[in-house]
């Protein structure tokens, strides 16, 4: 059985793979799903209430502060995918400067956050967490906009659920998405550089 790594991963996000382990054997499987589901983004849906919501806790958004946590928070749900494999494979690639977790704080609490991998101007949302109402919504909310600043092309959320949907996902062909990955991850962009500041803070408590 081959040991997961960042080589195999890398090489496996450019030709449009994921892995995720058999539920029973733990065993990695490759998945490339026909069709695709993306968050194309300029579309992200800013809904009236998630508005409020940032205006309400006051979230505070950061990149890499602490990748491994954020996994591990992702991962403490009665059903989870990330085993010890997966958590140690992508910690090899945030070491390699290629997965990055986006956190979510309120009152310099950790209560949401994501994680995933960047490659050229593609990035590869793998899961999300939030321990407030709507802090993992803030999270794919901040990572768009964020994604837009430095310029990224591509951001790829594997399977279109209902609450993907109503955050702007949308479906394409796998020959769509393969296109659009090709293109995205031929150029450069740097993921590290954090400069976006939420306009939803206020000097005032909300």
């Amino acid at each position: 059985m081959t040991t997961l790594n960042k080589d195999i991963l890398l090489l496996a996000y450019a030709n449009g793979f994921f892995p995720m382990p058999h539920p029973q054997t733990e065993e990695i499987c490759w998945f490339n799903p026909d069709p695709r589901a993306i968050i194309p983004l300029e579309r992200f849906h800013l809904s009236r209430s998630l508005k409020r919501s940032l205006r309400r806790y006051q979230f505070v958004p950061t990149i890499d502060q602490c990748f491994t946590r954020v996994m591990q928070e992702c991962a403490a749900r009665q059903e989870t995918w990330i085993n010890n494999e997966i958590e140690a494979a992508y910690h090899e690639l945030h070491i390699a400067g290629h997965a990055h977790s986006l956190e979510v704080w309120q009152d310099n609490n950790l209560v949401g956050g994501l994680y995933g991998v960047a490659l050229g101007r593609a990035f590869f949302a793998e899961s999300k967490f939030h321990r407030v109402t709507d802090a993992s919504k803030a999270a794919v909310y901040f990572l768009t906009e964020h994604l837009k600043m430095q310029n990224f092309q591509l951001l790829e959320v594997q399977f279109l659920t209902p609450h993907l949907s109503r955050l702007g996902a949308i479906e394409i062909p796998a020959s769509e998405y393969q296109k659009l990955l090709k293109d995205a991850i031929a150029q450069s962009a740097d993921f590290t550089e954090f400069r976006y500041q939420s306009p939803w803070l206020t000097k005032e408590k909300p």
